[in-house]
């Protein structure tokens, strides 16, 4: 038996899948042949249920990352945590500074550590494996967010007030797209005492076969015991690091 809603519905979910970016109604409307009225209807349920963002700027919308969260993002995670981890060991050995590397995966407005290398005499940190953190406030989360499409970025933040945990950090979706700016420009992210007081991190976003930021390496330290030469040194390795997952992702050892 055949359901015509269920079927527009998963005939929406693929196109939006297939597109790999967010779309206007009216196009979708369009390329399936589908009354405008409809197609409101699906994106309204859709967007309600949480299954896709809408930016209201652009009248756009993506699927959210609740699909892949339905399906194998806790395996892809782990996988990709694996694939990790003796790029998070060299990165700790070669800093040869106390500090705590780990790798992130944005999911909406959240990061999700999937991996953790700590040196010794290490800060204890809140990054361990499972824990979700507001990516606007994580050098991890920038570093993934300053390559996402506008139109992305707008669906996750709206026009609103971002929340802070120690009163440092953007306060709006207009002080964090300057934070993304630099971010992009310097080629690494930063925070400092967003996440713990007297904490700091570095972190460069790593790129899939699709030039999409699949996840970021991170290296967390107390910021009150690193000069502006270790702090450059650290960016530059976070960058070299997530330059060579990235190789490994793609299957270019």
């Amino acid at each position: 038996m055949k359901v015509p809603a269920a079927h527009q519905v998963l005939q929406l979910l693929k196109y939006l899948a297939a597109h790999g970016g967010p779309v206007r109604a009216s196009t979708i409307a369009r390329d399936l042949g589908l009354p405008r009225s409809t197609t409101y209807q699906l994106l309204d349920v859709l967007r309600e249920e949480g299954f896709l963002h809408h930016s209201p700027e652009s009248q756009t919308y993506a699927l959210s990352p609740l699909i892949a969260d339905m399906g194998s993002s806790v395996a892809a995670a782990d996988s990709l945590g694996r694939l990790a981890t003796p790029v998070l060991e060299r990165l700790v050995a070669e800093t040869r500074l106390p500090v705590v590397a780990h790798l992130g995966l944005l999911q909406h407005g959240d990061v999700v550590y999937a991996s953790k290398i700590a040196a010794r005499r290490a800060p204890a940190v809140v990054t361990s494996i499972g824990v979700r953190l507001p990516a606007h406030l994580t050098a991890t989360g920038r570093a993934m967010l300053a390559l996402l499409p506008a139109a992305q970025l707008e669906a996750i933040y709206p026009p609103a007030q971002l929340a802070t945990r120690t009163g440092a950090g953007p306060r709006t979706r207009d002080d964090l797209v300057l934070l993304l700016d630099e971010a992009r420009n310097r080629g690494w992210a930063t925070e400092n005492g967003d996440i713990t007081d007297d904490y700091a991190s570095v972190a460069a976003a790593v790129i899939d076969h699709n030039g999409y930021p699949a996840a970021a390496v991170g290296l967390t330290f107390r910021g009150s015991t690193v000069d502006d030469r270790e702090w450059l040194l650290l960016g530059r390795a976070v960058r070299s690091a997530a330059d060579a997952l990235s190789r490994r992702l793609r299957g270019k050892l």
